[in-house]
């Protein structure tokens, strides 16, 4: 997955290219096309414990309600936003349906407490896939398209990232 992030914080802001291959349990890292050494680990609801190329980082996450997120890196503060058309091309014009094969991902850490779909299911734009719950509300993640559910990823109680693929729409 390749996603065009938009960091605010008091130095300006920066875009970033982030790319996130998973490979079983093993993740990797590519930071504007540069190789990244990260391991990370949840230590607590909304707390990362990341190890980034040697060096240790407690992050803060807090989703903020315009979709974009806030980390907290000791005494740093930074406003992350996902900067991706294809992603919010169905929520911002309104009526308009994504095109394509879509990609859902979840757009805050929490855990899944219901699938509300499987491989194979058709499914109408809007329509409901799956429930994340986030800072003890519930999210229903609906689709940006009317089509096939390809792939399912995740499971009832699984605890997901901000930016993991979820499942898949064709």
């Amino acid at each position: 997955m390749k996603f065009e992030v938009e960091l605010t914080g008091q130095c300006g802001k920066k875009t970033r290219i982030v790319e996130l291959e998973r490979d079983g349990a093993i993740w990797r890292v590519l930071l504007d096309g540069r190789p990244v050494a990260a391991d990370v680990a949840e230590i607590a609801p909304h707390t990362l414990s990341i190890l980034l190329d040697g060096q240790s980082f407690e992050i803060s996450l807090t989703p903020c309600p315009d979709g974009k997120l806030k980390l907290q890196a000791g005494l740093q503060e930074f406003t992350a936003e996902i900067i991706d058309p294809r992603a919010w091309s169905g929520r911002r014009h309104g009526g308009v349906e994504a095109e394509g094969r879509q990609q859902i991902i979840a757009p805050m850490p929490g855990k899944v407490v219901r699938v509300l779909v499987k491989a194979g299911d058709q499914v109408e734009a809007a329509q409901g896939l799956l429930v994340v719950e986030a800072m003890k509300m519930q999210n229903e993640i609906r689709s940006p398209k009317s089509g096939i559910v390809e792939r399912v990823l995740v499971k009832e109680g699984q605890a997901v990232n901000a930016g993991e693929l979820l499942c898949v729409v064709a």
